[in-house]
């Protein structure tokens, strides 16, 4: 398991140097692009600009792990769900572009008036398009477990069977929707084989079991990115530290427990 830095929201105002200098210094081994963010890395750049892109990463210690899209699928306006799903296909041609290995979108409403089974079938099916055409750019189709409702583990099981395409993923996104009991278990082996990225909130939040986060995602042999999903701060440099001290602290209890 690698850490790094999701630029919503403690990045969201650093262009792309800034990003890479600062996950850098502080040991951030990855980082996921949020669109609409102050680094401007959308679907606009030309080739030249992409290529620019690339290079800046892969002469960096810092990999580009993804990037972060607000796509989302669930609406019963067809033509709304078409305009998601075309950009969701042009973001996977950038992340291509990149270098990036996958793309995160999301569901984000159950809409009134329209049986549940109906949208999340409609959500699973939009995605099985979109994994079907960035499997072709080698591109990986990642589902944040996330929005009102749609952020129930239990609800994108049910997507990701309706999607039913082995380059449709899920994003882990360490909800307090997540722990039952105490325990986030039994929601967790719901999409266990499934997880190809995790967000995770700040390490110090009492609501949420991260050691058992942590303990399931290694007995379960993953080896991508959590990524630090936290609030923007006026002492970045300190609360990246801190976060990278307390990963380390918990990565260092893992391997006292092998």
């Amino acid at each position: 398991m690698k850490l790094g830095l999701v630029t919503y929201n403690l990045a969201k105002d650093w262009d792309l140097d800034r990003i890479i200098e600062m996950c850098s210094a502080h040991r951030f081994e990855g980082v996921e692009l949020r669109t609409t963010h102050a680094h401007a890395v959308e679907v606009e750049l030309s080739s030249a600009e992409r290529k620019k892109v690339r290079v800046k990463f892969e002469d960096s210690p810092v990999v580009l792990a993804g990037l972060g899209s607000a796509f989302e699928y669930h609406s019963p306006d067809p033509e709304e769900v078409r305009r998601n799903i075309e950009g969701t296909k042009q973001n996977a041609r950038l992340a291509a572009d990149l270098g990036a290995p996958g793309i995160k979108v999301r569901p984000n409403a159950l809409p009134q008036g329209v049986p549940e089974e109906d949208t999340l079938r409609q959500i699973g099916e939009s995605l099985a398009e979109c994994g079907e055409d960035a499997a072709g750019f080698g591109v990986q189709i990642r589902l944040e477990v996330h929005g009102h409702a749609t952020c129930e583990p239990s609800r994108i099981r049910k997507i990701l069977d309706y999607a039913a395409h082995p380059n449709v993923w899920a994003c882990w996104n360490s909800n307090p929707q997540d722990v039952r009991n105490g325990s986030i278990r039994e929601n967790f082996e719901l999409l266990a084989e499934d997880i190809a990225l995790v967000h995770m909130r700040d390490l110090c939040v009492p609501d949420y079991p991260w050691l058992e986060l942590l303990r399931l995602l290694r007995s379960h042999a993953y080896e991508g990115f959590c990524l630090a999903e936290i609030p923007e701060s006026e002492q970045p440099d300190r609360i990246m530290d801190y976060y990278r001290a307390l990963w380390d602290a918990y990565r260092r209890i893992l391997d006292l427990e092998e």
